[in-house]
């Protein structure tokens, strides 16, 4: 009889971090060599440009528009769907049967809109928390009760 192969995507806003195990949830170690790590920049350094200024239809003066989205959620949103794509290559190379994803609410949420369908329907379970910053020695163990 063959296990299924299931991966486990850690993920928060700038840092994914890939795990396979079993079904049995007996073995868990890393997927991958690498981590995908996204750009930490402060907001000034984000935006380069000053934002554009606009006339007052009612009053006499100028004042600067307000960028429509922060730098930052449109970075989390870029880095979910790095994250998505990567998953989807090795969901398309047969590497694994089931993903559990764990992340925090707001990311899982541009998770799930980054991901096709059919890696959507390959998710066993989602949680909703943030263990990126939790030690790689002690992950494996947190993650062997969600699998």
């Amino acid at each position: 009889m063959k296990f299924k192969t299931i991966w486990i995507a850690v993920a928060d806003g700038a840092r994914a971090r890939f795990y396979r195990s079993n079904a049995g949830g007996t073995r868990i170690e890393p997927a991958l060599d690498f981590e995908l790590v996204a750009d930490r920049r402060p907001s000034r350094e984000l935006v380069t440009d000053r934002p554009g200024r606009t006339k007052d239809r009612m009053a006499h003066g100028r004042h600067a528009m307000e960028p429509s989205t922060d730098p930052h959620v449109h970075e989390q949103q870029a880095f979910a769907q790095k994250v998505a794509e990567l998953l989807d290559e090795h969901r398309a190379s047969n590497d694994f049967d089931e993903l559990v994803v764990v992340a925090p609410p707001k990311m899982l949420g541009y998770l799930r809109e980054a991901m096709p369908a059919p890696l959507r329907k390959m998710i066993r379970r989602e949680e909703p928390k943030d263990l990126t910053r939790l030690d790689p020695n002690k992950l494996p163990e947190r993650l062997r009760e969600l699998v």
